[in-house]
């Protein structure tokens, strides 16, 4: 089974084009700390056209967060600013691209719009 976060990159790597960011241009690495071990996610974003890969390059805004966090954003569950607001998340670089991003992250169950569209889908 792919956990959320997996699936919640390959969707966004399938899908090559996303409207809600077809105005916004860079790089975004998620490093998730797991102990002594980190995973990449590399988002590379030029104009709604979405590339991603597990690539631990240089990024213009680098988020680091845990994983099982991240699987809670990435699923609904959690709210990636309200995270980054009590300090589970960090971020170095332009927060403009984190705060572009979450426009596409899922919404609690409960919601409407693209963000609940997303959550259907993704099941």
């Amino acid at each position: 089974m792919v956990d959320p976060t997996t699936r919640f990159f390959e969707d966004l790597d399938r899908r090559g084009y996303e409207p809600l960011l077809d105005k916004t241009a860079g790089t975004l690495r998620f490093d998730l700390h797991e102990g002594a071990h980190t995973t990449h996610w590399l988002l590379q974003i030029d104009r709604g056209r979405l590339e991603v890969s597990r690539e631990d390059r240089e990024a213009d805004t680098v988020v680091g967060t845990g994983p099982v966090l991240f699987g809670d954003i990435v699923a609904g569950n959690e709210n990636a600013i309200a995270a980054l607001l009590r300090g589970d998340m960090t971020v170095s670089g332009d927060l403009r691209l984190v705060l572009q991003v979450e426009r596409i992250f899922p919404g609690p169950p409960t919601s409407r719009g693209p963000r609940h569209e997303f959550r259907r889908e993704a099941r």
